[in-house]
């Protein structure tokens, strides 16, 4: 039970700092991606965790939208914006998890 308490409470800590730390960087990358995306910087999708338990995973959206002639979208090549293509090299897409690292006790 210790061991559980402490791992999840370190695990938040660390979250913490990381964000705090890298904080300047996201901001820049979120106007970025803001004015790459029609305003929307972030991307949500629910996804199983823990036990089966559904939770909502926060990404940094990378592609845009675009849809073909017939409302079928893009490909995922078409649809990777430039800023997109460096913010997943660089693996900075990954960040807002932390996010979720910090919701872990709700």
């Amino acid at each position: 039970m210790y061991k559980h308490f402490f791992k999840q409470l370190l695990d938040m800590l660390a979250a913490l700092i990381a964000l705090i730390l890298f904080t300047p960087i996201l901001l820049v990358v979120t106007i970025f991606l803001a004015f790459a995306n029609q305003g929307k910087p972030f991307f949500f999708q629910q996804r199983p965790g823990k036990n089966g338990k559904i939770f909502t995973i926060v990404k940094f959206k990378t592609m845009n939208d675009k849809k073909d002639e017939h409302g079928n979208l893009l490909s995922d090549a078409i649809r990777l914006t430039k800023i997109g293509s460096f913010v997943r090299k660089t693996s900075l897409d990954e960040f807002p998890q932390l996010l979720n690292v910090l919701n872990y006790a709700k």
